[in-house]
C-alpha cells in the first residue's frame, strides 16, 4: 500500500512539473523582413540648346559667327549646310543671302531646337555696273535663297515655336514678291505606314499654308502637295535623320 501511494505521488509530481514547463514556453512568431518597394528610376533630363549669331546683320561677303551650347544631348545638328557638330562650339559662316539657322539637339530625354536669323545686306550696284560685275539672279534662285524649310516634331503637324520666326521671315519675303507662286511640299520620316505618312505630310503642308495666309499671303498663289515618306533628304535610321525628313519644303511653281 505504501508503495502504491509513493507511485501516485511521483506521478502527480511529474504531472505538475510537466504543466509548469509547458506553460512557461512562449511561442514567438518568426518575423518576416520587409523589403522597401523599389523606387522607379527618374526620367532622363530633356536636352536644352542655345544658338546665337554674332553679329546678326552683315553685308554680303562678310562673315558672322554661330555659337551654340547644348546640354543633356548626345547629338546636335545645325541646318542649313553646317551639319552635325559637337554639343558646344562656334563656327564662322558667310551666307550669300538672309538665312535662319536651326540647331536641333537630341538626347535620351527627347529633342530641343533653337534658331538664329542672319540678315545679309546686299549693296545696290553702281549705275551700269551690275550687268558687268554680276550675273542676273533668276526669280527661282531668289526664292530658294530666301525661303526656308519648316521642320516638325515626330508624328505632329503643329508649327513648332522655334519655327514661327522661320515662317514669319518666309512670309515677309513673299509679301515683298507678290507675283511669286509656289508649292508647299509636306514630308514625313519613314516610320508608320505609307498611307498614314501621306496623310501626315498633307496636314503639315496645309498647316503651313494656313499660317502664311494669316500672315497676308494670297491664297491663290499657294499650292500644296504631300510626298509622305517618298522624298527623304536622309536615309539613316537615326533621330537626327528622321528630324531632317519631317519637314514642309517650298518650291516655286506656277499653279495649274
Amino acid at each position: 500500500m505504501r508503495n502504491r501511494n509513493r507511485v501516485q505521488m511521483m506521478c502527480a509530481l511529474l504531472f505538475v512539473v510537466f504543466i509548469a514547463l509547458t506553460g512557461c514556453k512562449k511561442h514567438v512568431a518568426a518575423s518576416t523582413p520587409t523589403t522597401p518597394p523599389a523606387q522607379p528610376a527618374p526620367p532622363p533630363p530633356a536636352p536644352t540648346i542655345t544658338l546665337r549669331a554674332t553679329p546678326t546683320s552683315i553685308d554680303r561677303g562678310q562673315a558672322t559667327s554661330l555659337q551654340w551650347e547644348a546640354k543633356n544631348a548626345t547629338s546636335l545638328r545645325i541646318e542649313p549646310e553646317v551639319g552635325s557638330v559637337q554639343t558646344q562650339g562656334s563656327r564662322p559662316v558667310s551666307p550669300s543671302s538672309s538665312v535662319t539657322y536651326t540647331a536641333t539637339a537630341v538626347g535620351p530625354g527627347g529633342s530641343a531646337s533653337d534658331s538664329a536669323r542672319i540678315t545679309v545686306r546686299i549693296a545696290a550696284p553702281a549705275p551700269g555696273a551690275a550687268a558687268r560685275t554680276e550675273p542676273r539672279v533668276s526669280a527661282e534662285d531668289l526664292f530658294k535663297q530666301n525661303i526656308q524649310t519648316v521642320y516638325f516634331d515626330y508624328d505632329k503637324a503643329e508649327i513648332r515655336p522655334d519655327q514661327i520666326a522661320v515662317l514669319q521671315a518666309d512670309a515677309k519675303w513673299l509679301k515683298g514678291h507678290p507675283g511669286v507662286k509656289f508649292t508647299i511640299e509636306g514630308n514625313s520620316d519613314e516610320r508608320g505606314s505609307e498611307e498614314y505618312n501621306f496623310g501626315l505630310g498633307d496636314r503639315r503642308a496645309n498647316v503651313v499654308k494656313e499660317f502664311l495666309v494669316k500672315e497676308g499671303i494670297d491664297l491663290s498663289s499657294i499650292k500644296t502637295v504631300s510626298y509622305g515618306e517618298e522624298k527623304p533628304v536622309c536615309r539613316e535610321t537615326t533621330e537626327d535623320c528622321y528630324q531632317r525628313n519631317r519637314r514642309a519644303a517650298f518650291s516655286p511653281s506656277p499653279l495649274s
